[in-house]
């Protein structure tokens, strides 16, 4: 019996001064980076609003003015979580420690189509020898967590950097490695943490390889040269992102460039206006996000400590906010 299908989303219209934190944040932060990508949604309702942010009003009065906040509540409560880019050790040749791998996408790879599993790539070496190599990481848990991240650096061992992003995927669904650690009591879910999960992966290598393989998603990349060294990393709008500003949401609720209010429980709570400029495959419902810390070891400590509550609402434009709540 196939399960139920998911239950149609609800949106609920709020004021401002329903938003906690709303009258302390920095609002032109917010606008700077919602200018990054405003442009770019094809949107009517938004290209308007666009041209707006850019006579460089005042940001808050902007907000206010322009949208409202909905609260699009789907099936799962909300869920805040964090990522980063991080920077591995590499070399643009095999050698020594570099025994690792980051692949081009395959020609025969199709977008939405079903591909062969990680374990299969993998295990029957389908992507070896064939020139799609960009470089080799001295580490394949870091190659694991690259894809699941999406984008980062190479630190050369000949000098220099490159940063590589998001150039494709298999086409087969994302697993939670640390869900499967916990399904088979390796971990309660309450310890489960991307450096736990690290940790327990280099000191069980085979059962980690495995462990790794229990995730079908395959992630390809693509080598990202037009991206100078003091912005961040490209999102899925083809734009640098920003830390603390930007976030990863599901597009199937929330319209990509939409600026999205979060208020984010937990240790260190965040109540901040952010832009919605990424995605994530593990990133799925109305009130998941995933918030961007930035690049390096310390962004990647403080997001892989992230698992919160709390509640997501997007500002839309007032036309349309009231067309999906007509009663609002």
């Amino acid at each position: 019996m196939s399960d139920p299908a998911p239950a149609a989303p609800t949106y609920e219209i709020l004021k401002f001064e329903d938003l906690n934190g709303w009258e302390e944040d920095d609002h032109q932060a917010a606008l700077d980076v919602f200018l990054e990508t405003c442009a770019d949604i094809k949107d009517p309702e938004w290209a308007s609003l666009c041209a707006l942010a850019t006579s460089q009003p005042n940001a808050k009065g902007f907000f206010e003015l322009f949208f409202r906040p909905v609260v699009i509540n789907g099936d799962e409560p909300a869920l805040f979580t964090g990522y980063y880019e991080p920077e591995l050790k590499g070399s643009r040749y095999r050698g020594g420690q570099y025994q690792y791998p980051l692949y081009r996408k395959p020609p025969e790879v199709r977008n939405g189509t079903a591909w062969h599993t990680r374990a299969e790539i993998e295990n029957l070496n389908l992507l070896a020898g064939r020139g799609l190599e960009i470089a080799y990481i001295n580490d394949p848990v870091d190659v694991f967590f690259l894809q699941v991240q999406g984008s980062g650096r190479v630190a050369l061992e000949e000098g220099g950097a490159i940063r590589v992003g998001y150039g494709g995927k298999n086409g087969r669904n994302y697993s939670s490695i640390g869900q499967e650690l916990v399904r088979r009591g390796v971990y309660n879910k309450h310890q489960v943490s991307a450096q736990r999960i690290k940790s327990w992966v280099r000191n069980n290598p085979v059962q980690g390889r495995e462990l790794l393989q229990h995730n079908d998603s395959y992630v390809f990349f693509r080598e990202v040269s037009e991206v100078p060294a003091d912005k961040g990393p490209l999102g899925a709008m083809n734009r640098s992102i920003t830390p603390m500003r930007s976030i990863a949401v599901d597009p199937a609720f929330t319209k990509l460039g939409a600026p999205v209010w979060i208020e984010k429980q937990g240790k260190g709570p965040l109540n901040r206006l952010m832009i919605a400029q990424d995605t994530g495959s593990a990133i799925k419902g109305a009130q998941r996000a995933d918030i961007y810390f930035g690049t390096g070891a310390a962004a990647g400590n403080a997001a892989g400590t992230i698992k919160d509550k709390g509640r997501l609402v997007v500002l839309m434009p007032i036309q349309l906010a009231y067309v999906l709540a007509p009663g609002g």
